[in-house]
């Protein structure tokens, strides 16, 4: 089957055997990636050849000897396994316990945009911050615009009561960020002081992209007993947080098929869950770019424009 493979931080065509179901795999025949921050990364990171490639969307051809939950012929869409061969190929074996099934009111291409940040989203707030509909107070989202923060403000929005403020660095990311339901926008570089004034008691929950350097910032915003849940790699000195006893909560997506979780299966669920809200139209996909060349040299197009770190929304490769 062909494959578009990592080595040396390029991107190449090549040629691979086609991958074979575990007893709780499903193979897809895969239809159309998004590029995610972390794809770039693994990429730009070198190391051994391989498969990159998280977020996929396609058509199951076929499934293990345990795998219940699909059958030939369905159309899914899934985050996959960092610890497995990516979904940059023709054909994708994942575990059927972390597939969901596509929305069928969306294309290939809108479907696979959505998988790893919706995940991180849903994990990031309901897991984590433990929001419900009931949930009220405020919810600052920095880095709204980028692929996570626009499912998270949707979510927040449709699924709880809390005031939304999210930041972005420019117009078109500020207009995106209100269309995705923010109650209110406010400058990256002017959060200490719009925070303030917005919520002068204090913000209750905080969702940060770009922890680095913000700490003393993010604890001077937030009320005591204050909560944060961040997805970034800064590996930042927490200490300003503890004279108000602020909670810090680390979200990373792949801790349940990394860790062979026992409730592994939850991760599928959850894209069920997130497929219902989309084909109601209380969400909506955040697919901003197309690129119809499903090859080196299209994912290497879609890197390129990842790693610009202007984006708005998702990068999408599709057949």
């Amino acid at each position: 089957m062909s494959a578009i493979v990592a080595v040396g931080g390029e991107l190449v065509d090549d040629v691979v055997d086609v991958p074979q179901p575990g007893s709780h795999d499903v193979v897809v025949e895969v239809r159309a990636v998004s590029v995610n921050p972390v794809d770039t990364k693994v990429r730009a990171g070198g190391g051994a050849r391989r498969i990159l490639g998280f977020d996929a969307a396609g058509t199951v051809v076929a499934t293990g000897r345990d795998a219940t939950r699909f059958s030939v012929g369905d159309e899914v869409y899934y985050a996959g396994d960092i610890t497995r061969p990516g979904s940059n190929a023709q054909f994708q074996a994942v575990d059927e316990r972390i597939v969901g099934r596509k929305p069928a009111s969306l294309s290939f291409a809108e479907a696979a945009a959505l998988p790893l940040t919706t995940i991180t989203a849903w994990e990031s707030l309901f897991d984590h911050l433990r929001a419900t509909p009931e949930t009220t107070g405020s919810l600052v989202v920095v880095g709204a615009a980028g692929g996570v923060g626009s499912i998270l403000v949707q979510l927040a929005r449709a699924m709880t009561g809390l005031r939304i403020i999210g930041t972005a660095s420019r117009p078109e990311s500020a207009d995106w960020v209100r269309a995705m339901g923010a109650h209110d926008v406010v400058s990256h570089r002017e959060l200490a002081a719009a925070a303030g004034q917005l919520v002068p008691g204090g913000v209750d929950y905080l969702f940060t992209a770009y922890s680095k350097d913000q700490i003393e910032v993010y604890a001077d915003i937030m009320r005591p007993f204050g909560e944060i849940v961040a997805i970034d790699d800064a590996r930042s000195d927490l200490y300003p947080l503890k004279s108000k006893s602020i909670s810090w909560h680390w979200e990373f997506m792949f801790a349940r098929s990394m860790h062979r979780a026992v409730d592994l299966q939850r991760q599928g669920r959850l894209l069920d869950e997130a497929t219902e809200l989309l084909d109601n139209g209380a969400l909506r996909h955040t697919m901003t770019e197309a690129i119809g060349d499903f090859s080196a040299a299209g994912l290497r197009r879609a890197h390129e424009l990842v790693e610009t770190g202007r984006t708005v929304g998702k990068v999408v490769v599709h057949r």
